[in-house]
């Protein structure tokens, strides 16, 4: 599970991924996020609204998302340093 603190220094990286992940999740939206003092906050409450999800499943989405790109960087890391 992605916590606060992980959330916030990554932003940016899952602002740029949110649009593929999340359809219906809009520039316009994710502006929003962008001006919050606490952007995770602000992104679950958009998730919720967006998509009629509970607080516990908008994280719950983000913590897979998360894990998702964490597997995905860590197999390119491995592939590169085996040279495939």
């Amino acid at each position: 599970m992605i916590n606060k603190t992980i959330f916030e220094e990554n932003w940016k990286l899952i602002r740029a991924q949110s649009t593929e992940r999340w359809s219906l999740m809009a520039d316009y939206d994710l502006n929003k996020v962008d001006k919050a003092e606490v952007k995770f906050d602000k992104f679950v409450t958009m998730l919720r609204v967006k998509y009629g999800y509970t607080q516990e499943k908008a994280r719950e989405e983000i913590g897979r998302f998360w894990a998702e790109y964490e597997a995905k960087a860590k197999y390119n890391n491995m592939a590169n340093e085996t040279g495939r």
